[in-house]
């Protein structure tokens, strides 16, 4: 039979027949930015975005370069074809974890530590960061967005690109993951903290790798003083909420969660109702701390 390249599922057994990897059994982890398998033998398939091959490999080049430098992160699959593409989406393959906890915020403020003290490295050769990539793409075809909704957004899009640029920095720019977050370090029952989710990698302003967790703090009321000031401390002492360009940071990240819920509402109805609040927050017409589910 014949698979369905349209569907994650038809990609996957498309990309094992190549990768001569079993998935009978397979389930589904995560159906996010990237779909996500558990397959048999302790491996985890993860299946990228269309047009995503060349991110796809630097993920697996990075994850070599952290296991090179002694950093505890995900491990790539040996002996397979790294990564496998079919209809466009690359598939690359990983070992499962094992039984672990999300980081507290200590654990993410002691590996974002270790982790901003990296060299820039040879290879892979990393890309600037850039924040507000891909987001007028997702705002210009959202389906079933209200003219006044995506006016709104490509203006304040704008804006925030400017006020970005208009940043002085307060030191030169370096390796960032790009997405940390508590969920992106994985903490086993025994053994050290394991960098998760390396695909934005990449070179640019350490102030990325710190602000989810501190709008976590200023505007959702997630993480109280006393955790942020442990994660504050682990890292070494800054407070990205004192940065003179912290509101600026912050509306970008947040934008860019508006624009993913953005990216599923089409399929998923609790998606939808998540982008009309998460409009209505980021347009001023909701007081903070913000209540968000998660998507």
């Amino acid at each position: 039979m014949t698979a369905n390249l349209t569907t994650a599922e038809g990609v996957l057994a498309a990309a094992a027949r190549i990768a001569g990897l079993e998935i009978a059994g397979a389930r589904l982890i995560r159906d996010g930015s990237n779909v996500m398998y558990r397959l048999p033998g302790g491996v985890v398939a993860r299946i990228g975005q269309p047009n995503s091959e060349d991110t796809a490999h630097r993920e697996v080049l990075v994850s070599e370069w952290l296991t090179g430098v002694g950093l505890p992160v995900v491990q790539v699959l040996a002996d397979v074809p790294q990564p496998v593409v079919v209809a466009g989406r690359p598939v690359t393959w990983w070992a499962l974890l094992p039984a672990h906890r999300p980081a507290t915020p200590v654990e993410l403020g002691s590996v974002l530590r270790a982790f901003h003290a990296l060299p820039e490295p040879e290879k892979p050769n990393l890309p600037t960061h850039d924040p507000t990539a891909n987001l007028d793409q997702r705002i210009t075809e959202a389906p079933g967005l209200g003219h006044d909704d995506r006016t709104w957004l490509q203006h304040h899009l704008t804006q925030l690109r400017s006020q970005y640029r208009q940043l002085a920095p307060e030191k030169p720019d370096q390796v960032i993951h790009g997405d940390a977050w508590q969920g992106n370090v994985a903490v086993p029952n025994s053994g050290p903290p394991i960098l998760l989710d390396l695909e934005m990698v990449s070179i640019g302003r350490r102030e990325w790798d710190l602000i989810q967790i501190a709008v976590d703090h200023t505007d959702f009321a997630r993480i109280d003083a006393e955790d942020y000031h442990s994660f504050v401390t682990a890292y070494g002492g800054y407070d990205v909420t004192t940065a003179p360009g912290y509101r600026t940071f912050a509306d970008i990240q947040e934008l860019r969660w508006v624009c993913f819920a953005l990216s599923k509402a089409d399929v998923r109805p609790d998606a939808a109702r998540q982008v009309r609040h998460r409009i209505a927050c980021i347009r001023g017409d909701l007081p903070r701390p913000w209540s968000w589910d998660a998507i």
